[in-house]
């Protein structure tokens, strides 16, 4: 046990030294893993076989904005390294925290935990997972209730407030679509303006339309975000293309979607949202 230990902690200290001079394209992104135990698009490039000198998995995962593993557990434990963008991780029954580029995280042998891209951005890591005990036993399927909880969320002193803003944003179009009405109605603004093609609706009534089904957002594809603060004021703009139900007709349309947020104390509160048809898809 001692020299496995000894082997981990050799292999970790010279991949740290490798990657804090370079950037983690400098592996190629591997095969796309069939979805059977993750949500979203992740990328696998196993570095390392385990064999009988060097029993450790080496995996270079790279993993789309908004993509998270299910709940899962390594036997012999598991050391992620992260070379890029921003992630989640959480274990069972603790707060979930963001990683970031340069973070270090260790999973404890037969800890139940998940680890994820954020909302807005991709992640990529350096996955050391020792198989002396065996291999990852993989447990439920993450839900969207637990992925975007952010009760309790430890958030790294690094923390881009952009970000922050961005997820905001693609939660609330999440809570749209599951009319979560108690949740928006904490985010908008008493006086928030809900801008419709033109019709124009105040707070309550644009919380009956969603919460009625008078729209219904079913799916919305994001082609493109980008978040710009000034002070304590936040402009997310968004490029998207949404399926909707309107009056029991189901239509899909390009927008360019405006929110305005502004900063209270720590939280944003929706201050206006407006749509803008496209002419071009």
């Amino acid at each position: 046990m001692v020299a496995k230990e000894i082997l981990i902690c050799t292999a970790v200290f010279i991949w740290s030294i490798v990657l804090s001079a370079q950037k983690f394209s400098i592996f190629p992104i591997g095969q796309k893993a069939q979805n059977i135990h993750h949500t979203g698009d992740v990328w696998l490039n196993e570095l390392n076989t385990p064999d009988s000198v060097f029993n450790i998995n080496l995996t270079f995962v790279t993993m789309n904005a908004g993509a998270r593993l299910n709940w899962h557990k390594h036997p012999g434990g598991q050391i992620l390294m992260v070379t890029d963008g921003e992630g989640y991780y959480q274990e069972r029954g603790k707060a979930k925290q963001k990683m970031l580029k340069g973070d270090v995280i260790k999973c404890m042998p037969d800890v139940e935990h998940w680890h994820a891209a954020t909302p807005g951005r991709d992640v990529a890591y350096l996955a050391f997972t020792p198989m002396h005990r065996g291999r990852t036993v993989w447990l439920e399927t993450l839900t969207d209730a637990e992925y975007f909880d952010d009760d309790g969320l430890v958030r790294n002193q690094n923390s881009d407030p952009e970000q922050d803003v961005l997820e905001i944003s693609l939660k609330k179009w999440s809570w749209m679509s599951e009319r979560k009405t108690d949740s928006l109605e904490m985010l908008f603004d008493d006086k928030a303006v809900f801008v419709h093609m033109g019709a124009t609706f105040n707070k309550s009534q644009e919380l009956e339309v969603i919460r009625s089904g008078q729209i219904q957002y079913k799916n919305t594809e994001f082609q493109e975000s980008s978040v710009h603060i000034t002070e304590q004021t936040a402009v997310v703009l968004h490029k998207l293309r949404l399926t909707a139900v309107v009056g029991g007709n189901e239509a899909v349309n390009p927008f360019s979607v405006t929110e305005v947020y502004v900063r209270k104390d720590s939280d944003w509160s929706l201050v206006s949202l407006s749509f803008t048809r496209l002419l071009n898809p």
